[in-house]
C-alpha cells in the first residue's frame, strides 16, 4: 500500500509526528517519509553526542514495561498513559494484564493516527480505552466522563508521562502539568515519568540542532532540562526502585548498549508514589 493511501483524514504526512518518529526508532512501520527523515536526523545528532538514539528509545520502552510490571505486582490496577504513542509490542495494558488480570488502562494521545491504530487494536478489550486528550490539560483528561466510567478514580491509579513532558518547551508550563498530576494522585497513586536530559553547555550545538528538528514536528519544540529540573517533577512523592536515573539503568539486561554516559545526555526515568499521609506540594 502506498503511503498516500493510508493517511487518515486531517493528517499531513509531510509534517513529522513525534509519535511516528518514535515508532521508527522502535523499528515500527507506522510512519511516513517525513517522520523517517526527521528521526534519522535525530539519530545522527545522537551519534554526535556519543549516544545511540535508537538504543535509548528501546531502553525507554523497556522501562515502561518494567515500571508497569512493578506497579501491577504491587497492587496497582489502573493506569492512565498520557502521550501513549503508537501501539507496539508489550503495551501497557498487555504488561499490566499479564501480571494482574483485570487491570484497566486508559491511553491518551492527540495524534489521530495513534488513535486510529489504538482503537482498532483495543476494540475487543473492554478493559482498555483510548481517547483524544491534551497533555497541557490533565484535569480535562482525568475529568473526562469516559475516563470516570472506565476507571474508579476513588481508588489509586498510576499516571504515565513517558518521554512526553520534554515536548513542552516552557518550563513553567511543564512544571504546572507535573504538579497538577501529582495533586490529582490519591495516596498510593503513582507517577511514571521519563524525560530527555540536557547534557550542559558542552553539548549546546547538538542540543540546538535537536531543537531545530523538533521545531518542525507536530510537537513544535523540545525542552532543555537538567537533572534537578527533572527530579523536581517528583516533588512530594516517594521514589521507587533506583530513583531518577538514566533509563537504561532501570532495565540493564534489556538495554543492548548498557547504561549510557549521563554527561552526553539521554533520558532520565523514575517512578514516584504518593505517600499514604497527605503530601505537601
Amino acid at each position: 500500500m502506498a503511503e498516500a493511501d493510508r493517511v487518515p483524514a486531517g493528517i499531513n504526512p509531510n509534517v513529522p509526528s513525534v509519535a511516528r518518529m518514535y515508532d521508527y526508532y522502535l523499528g515500527g512501520r507506522d510512519n511516513f517519509a517525513a517522520d523517517r527523515e526527521a528521526a534519522e536526523k535525530m539519530m545522527e545528532i545522537g551519534r554526535r553526542m556519543g549516544n545511540d538514539a535508537r538504543e535509548i528509545a528501546l531502553a525507554n520502552r523497556a522501562f515502561i514495561g518494567h515500571a508497569v510490571r512493578m506497579l501491577a505486582e504491587a497492587g496497582v490496577r489502573q493506569f492512565v498513559d498520557i502521550g501513549a504513542g503508537l501501539p507496539t509490542q508489550d503495551n501497557v495494558h498487555q504488561v499490566a494484564q499479564r501480571h494482574a488480570p483485570g487491570s484497566r488502562v486508559v491511553y491518551v494521545d492527540n495524534d489521530p493516527i495513534v488513535l486510529v491504530h489504538a482503537r482498532a487494536l483495543l476494540a475487543r478489550d473492554p478493559d482498555v480505552l483510548a481517547i483524544e486528550g491534551d497533555l497541557k490539560d490533565p484535569d480535562a483528561i482525568l475529568d473526562d466522563p469516559r475516563v470516570a466510567e472506565h476507571l474508579d478514580l476513588s481508588q489509586p491509579y498510576a499516571v504515565l508521562l513517558v518521554a512526553v513532558l520534554h515536548f513542552i518547551p516552557d518550563d513553567a508550563e511543564a512544571g504546572r502539568i507535573a504538579a497538577r498530576i501529582r495533586e490529582r494522585l490519591l495516596p498510593g497513586g503513582h507517577l511514571v515519568l521519563s524525560h530527555l536530559l540536557y547534557a550542559g553547555h558542552d553539548m549546546d550545538d547538538v542540543a540546538t540542532a535537536g531543537q531545530q528538528v523538533y521545531s518542525g514536528t507536530t510537537s513544535g519544540g523540545l525542552a532543555r532540562r537538567g537533572y534537578d529540573e527533572i527530579t523536581g517533577y517528583f516533588d512530594g512523592l516517594e521514589l521507587l526502585g533506583p530513583g531518577v536515573v538514566p533509563v537504561a539503568d532501570w532495565t540493564p539486561d534489556a538495554s543492548p548498549g548498557g547504561s549510557y554516559d549521563l554527561s552526553k545526555g539521554g533520558i532520565l526515568a523514575g517512578v514516584g508514589r504518593r505517600p499514604n499521609q497527605a503530601a505537601t506540594f
